[in-house]
C-alpha cells in the first residue's frame, strides 16, 4: 500500500508531537529520565540539557515537515527541505540502531517508532531523488 506524501507528513507530525509530550513529561519528572537516552543519563543537569536539545530538534523537525506539506509558508527551498529531511532520515536510522542497543527494554521499543519515522521519511523524500 502506497501512503500519500501528505498523509506521511501528517503521521510524522503526529508521532513527533507525541514524542514531544514524552520529553516534556521527562522534564517535568513525571516520567523518570533513566528510561531515556539509553539509560545513560546520570544527573538532572544532564537530563535538562539532553531533553532541551531533543525538544528543540523535534520542534525544528515539525516546522520542516509543515513546510514540506505546505501547511506553513516555506522559508527553505524544496531542495533544502529535502536535504534536511534526508539528514533526519539518517538520524532516525542511527537512532533505530541506538534504541535496539539501549539498556532499557522501554527504549528498545522506541526502535519501532524511529524505524517507522525513517520509513515515512523515505516515502516523503523518495520522489525528490527522481
Amino acid at each position: 500500500m502506497k501512503i500519500p506524501q501528505s498523509l506521511s507528513i501528517k503521521i510524522l507530525i503526529g508521532i513527533t508531537v507525541a514524542v514531544l509530550v514524552f520529553h516534556f513529561l521527562i522534564v517535568l519528572k513525571i516520567i523518570p529520565y533513566d528510561i531515556a537516552w539509553g539509560g545513560r543519563l546520570q544527573s538532572d543537569q544532564e537530563m535538562y540539557a539532553f531533553e532541551s536539545f531533543s525538544i528543540v530538534v523535534s520542534l525544528f523537525f515539525i516546522y520542516v515537515l509543515a513546510q514540506k506539506g505546505n501547511f506553513v509558508k516555506a522559508v527553505f527551498s524544496d531542495k533544502t527541505l529535502s536535504v534536511i529531511l534526508w539528514i533526519f532520515f539518517g538520524l532516525f536510522v542511527l537512532n533505530t540502531i541506538g534504541n535496539i542497543l539501549a539498556k532499557t527494554t522501554f527504549e528498545k521499543w522506541f526502535a519501532l517508532v524511529t524505524l517507522i519515522n525513517a520509513m515515512l521519511l523515505w516515502r516523503i523524500n523518495r520522489p525528490a531523488i527522481r
